[in-house]
């Protein structure tokens, strides 16, 4: 009766990992995650990540919190899963990444009066007062490529600034800068890209600690959404006109 019963124990270990609560958490970042009018959780991740509960399981809310409150759990608590989440190699050596759920690009942005003028500056704009989301990667890409960055609270503080005049310049992911306008109450063409530092792949992030069995059947998920079409045709309500990315990668820590 041993080996009957080890397997046992080790079937019911497996099912006590995946049972295991797993807090998801996300950010104000409009189309991918806000919080609505019902003051619940809405976005295409948002939408994405609840079809991947369903099919893992998983019945917690999605809390939608302020970055750094959200990236701080993700760094110092296991069983996180914080979306979505921009890869990088400082990021890989700190979380497992799971994805991509979206493709954008860290742009700079300016006032469309001041575009033209500001693209004929070259190099020189880089020492320009730049807004970026504090904690954010689009702060850590423009400190990379060397402008001049004024960290602000949030995208919609960071267009602020850019519209009163306060800086001259804004990095942002290129994906959000028509919702934060339209929050604004702002024209789309109010402001200009004038350029791109690069280009940025979306991931869903699990915590040091979160076990391994959770993130596999995760992955797992994903995986079936993007074989049946599930996955894309979320990806299409939100960004009709933009390619869903079809891969999947978990890099990172290993679980």
């Amino acid at each position: 009766m041993r080996y009957p019963l080890l397997v046992l124990f080790l079937l019911l270990a497996g099912c006590s990992q995946l049972s295991r609560a797993l807090a998801i958490y996300t950010e104000d970042w409009p189309p991918l995650s806000f919080r609505n009018s019902q003051d619940t959780a809405a976005g295409m991740a948002v939408e994405v990540v609840q079809e991947l509960q369903k099919r893992t399981g998983n019945r917690n809310v999605i809390q939608v919190q302020p970055w750094a409150r959200a990236y701080h759990h993700l760094l110092s608590e296991p069983d996180v899963l914080l979306f979505t989440v921009g890869r990088n190699a400082e990021r890989e050596g700190r979380m497992t990444l799971l994805g991509p759920v979206a493709i954008s690009s860290t742009d700079v942005f300016a006032l469309r009066e001041q575009a033209q003028q500001l693209r004929d500056m070259g190099d020189v704009r880089r020492r320009l007062p730049t807004a970026a989301y504090r904690g954010s990667i689009f702060e850590s890409s423009a400190r990379a490529h060397g402008y001049n960055v004024t960290a602000t609270t949030d995208p919609q503080h960071s267009a602020k600034m850019l519209l009163a005049g306060r800086v001259r310049l804004w990095a942002e992911g290129n994906i959000v800068v028509p919702q934060v306008l339209q929050r604004l109450g702002i024209a789309d063409n109010a402001v200009e890209r004038i350029a791109t530092l690069e280009s940025l792949a979306l991931y869903l992030a699990f915590s040091k600690g979160t076990s391994r069995q959770q993130v596999l059947a995760w992955e797992q998920a994903l995986r079936d959404m993007k074989r049946d079409g599930s996955f894309q045709a979320i990806h299409k309500r939100w960004f009709p006109l933009s390619a869903p990315p079809l891969e999947v990668l978990r890099v990172g820590l290993e679980p």
